[in-house]
């Protein structure tokens, strides 16, 4: 049974490009990729991009780009969605050459984010290496494991979950269900990863939202960038949501700051891969087990 290797990218919808171009290249240590009138593509590493941010007022999650290690994997993994009855249609001449990839296809969501599916994508020239002169510790942790995790908010979230799982056939990590840690605001989240093993690629719980994603998560390789970074927020008065904390499931270290378009992104280093073959799904009843002080209100 084919099976989705990692998600390779994300596509937001921002008010404001230049505010994200500063905000990715001056806090973050991204690299831009390419940029136009209505397209800003972010690099984290060799492939030309990362994450794509598009001219629009939604301020929002737009799409989640999953990969596959070969065409035939996503060939057969386009008929697996087919014969759940899921409605997946193959991307446009212009969207393929949008996303750099030798093919694509697409579906949507319970909430109305489209799930693009890949394979091939376009590397950037070696004369173009990345370098970001911010990030002193070996860059982002990319690669196999993809561009980092996104948790988005579900409408129905037994819907979402069995579409995730049953659907497109995510693997469920663990649970965290948490009434205490955000006042008012009781947290039931599921966290599900791909072939490759971050511990999630994908989480998702119901919760009050005006968006469609809460956070986005970028990983770095040291812990001193997680530190250097925090510095860059505060010294450009970028609001933070949590400070530096961890978690108990992923073990990740970070902290969340607010984005240009206003939902969150969580800076972070030290999370695990999951080995599915040693690996036993736990639930647990808090968001963080020490740190991640809210600084700001969890949820917009």
């Amino acid at each position: 049974m084919a099976e989705i290797s990692n998600l390779a990218y994300v596509v937001l919808n921002a008010s404001d490009l230049d505010a994200w171009e500063t905000f990715a290249t001056r806090v973050l240590g991204l690299q831009v990729g390419s940029r136009d009138e209505r397209t800003l593509r972010l690099r984290m590493d060799e492939r030309m991009h990362r994450v794509i941010v598009e001219q629009g007022e939604a301020d929002d999650l737009t799409a989640l780009g999953w990969e596959f290690d070969t065409r035939a994997d996503l060939d057969s993994y386009v008929e697996q969605l087919r014969q759940r009855d899921v409605q997946v249609n193959e991307a446009e001449e212009s969207l393929r050459q949008a996303r750099k990839v030798e093919r694509l296809y697409y579906c949507a969501d319970p909430i109305g984010v489209r799930h693009e599916f890949s394979f091939g994508p376009q590397q950037a020239p070696l004369s173009s290496p990345f370098h970001s002169p911010l990030l002193v510790g070996g860059g982002f942790q990319t690669g196999e494991l993809g561009v980092g995790h996104v948790f988005v908010v579900a409408l129905d979230a037994e819907a979402s979950v069995r579409f995730y799982t049953e659907q497109l056939g995510l693997r469920i990590s663990d649970y965290i269900r948490d009434s205490h840690s955000i006042p008012g605001v009781a947290i039931d989240g599921v966290f599900m990863h791909t072939r490759s093993g971050r511990h999630h690629s994908l989480a998702t719980a119901a919760m009050p939202s005006a968006k469609k994603l809460n956070h986005l998560m970028i990983e770095v390789k040291s812990l001193d960038d997680v530190g250097l970074a925090f510095d860059r927020v505060r010294a450009a008065q970028v609001p933070v949501i949590m400070d530096i904390g961890h978690h108990p499931n992923d073990r990740m270290l970070s902290f969340y700051m607010v984005t240009p378009s206003g939902f969150g992104l969580e800076y972070g280093w030290g999370g695990v891969v999951i080995d599915d073959a040693n690996w036993s799904v736990s639930n647990y009843s808090q968001l963080s087990d020490w740190g991640h002080r809210f600084a700001l209100p969890a949820v917009q």
